[in-house]
């Protein structure tokens, strides 16, 4: 196996005889390091990469996060397809704001109470344990509560969102085959999403419930795309006045109700 360490970098970087002098300014100066699928499995010391923003280290073999204490300026951070477990040691990333987690083996989303500045988190396709979903920190999610933009949690097994309300930012939601199934459960967190622009849910039993599409349209009105496909505002204007006929006609009879029932009395 391979630890990833300056020696692998200035293997990849092509520094290998050129002088250690100038070899610490270039690495100095680097901001952006791509080491996806090297078959690296540990990170080591890159503490001389302080101006790095961007670290690609996805398709390797890594199963722990570490020894990114240098990494304050690192705003982009991808790790999908390795073999990590658990989330943490990332609160030195103060400026992270794209984290890439797809493809572990991540069974809880937490440690992420100290990312304050987090705005996309994608953690899709997680090998799971069997007959087991992706589970949420409260502590994390209150943490992302005000930052988090986009979400995507497609494939683990997510049986429901209700926890995932306190997102007041969210703005895309890629929840693509999970098990979602009771619509009432989705209305309730769509009314809190009141920034919510596009969601996916696509491969879930909820799309199979009558009149899904459109009671989701009806009920998050600042939603331009479900599923893939752009909603139409005459669509909604459609549906919203439908609703409101239907609410009329329900009003009216139930007051008819009652004066037939007045007039029975007296």
């Amino acid at each position: 196996m391979v630890r990833l360490t300056m020696d692998l970098i200035a293997k990849n970087a092509g520094h290998k005889n050129r002088s250690e002098e100038d070899f610490g300014q270039y690495v100095q100066k680097l901001t952006h390091l791509n080491l996806s699928d090297k078959n690296i499995d540990s990170i080591g010391d890159l503490s001389f990469c302080k101006n790095l923003r961007v670290l690609y280290l996805y398709d390797n073999q890594i199963n722990q996060i570490q020894n990114l204490d240098f990494a304050s300026n690192i705003t982009h951070l991808y790790l999908q397809n390795n073999r990590i477990s658990s989330i943490e040691n990332l609160s030195p990333l103060k400026k992270l704001e794209k984290l890439y987690l797809g493809g572990n083996y991540i069974t809880v989303v937490e440690g992420l109470d100290k990312v304050g500045e987090l705005r996309e988190l994608h953690i899709e396709s997680q090998h799971l344990p069997p007959g087991e979903k992706l589970l949420f920190d409260a502590v994390s999610l209150n943490s992302l509560a005000k930052s988090l933009s986009v979400l995507n949690i497609s494939n683990n097994n997510i049986d429901e969102l209700e926890e995932l309300a306190v997102l007041e930012n969210l703005s895309y939601l890629k929840a693509v085959d999970n098990r979602l199934k009771h619509m009432e459960d989705l209305e309730g967190v769509l009314k809190k999403w009141t920034k919510l622009r596009r969601i996916d849910l696509t491969g879930n039993p909820i799309c199979q419930k009558p009149k899904y599409k459109d009671r989701i349209i009806v009920q998050s009105l600042t939603l331009e795309s479900l599923d893939g496909k752009e909603i139409q505002e005459m669509e909604r204007r459609f549906l919203m006045n439908w609703k409101a006929s239907r609410a009329a006609r329900k009003k009216s009879n139930e007051r008819k109700t009652d004066e037939q029932a007045a007039n029975v009395e007296f």
